[in-house]
């Protein structure tokens, strides 16, 4: 499987978007935080197939769970 995103310095600056349009990853996230759904984000964003969001999330799932898993990784650890 490639990867969900693609980072090139001559699509939007470098700025990490989604594999085969202009759209950053970035709003992804933006929109998740403003609370709407992925349905309303890939309304927005029509050129983002949901396969591509749903690989991105899935990434970004298993990176929490191994920043967890390291006590020097973990934000709550280091809070104290």
């Amino acid at each position: 499987m490639s990867s969900p995103v693609l980072a090139h310095p001559e699509i939007m600056h470098g700025t990490p978007c989604f594999r085969g349009t202009r759209v950053p990853v970035r709003s992804l996230f933006d929109h998740l935080a403003q609370g709407y759904n992925i349905d309303f984000f890939l309304m927005e964003f029509p050129s983002v197939p949901r396969e591509l969001v749903m690989q991105v999330l899935d990434h970004a799932s298993h990176i929490a769970e191994q920043s967890a898993a390291k006590p020097e990784l973990n934000v709550e650890s280091a809070a104290r």
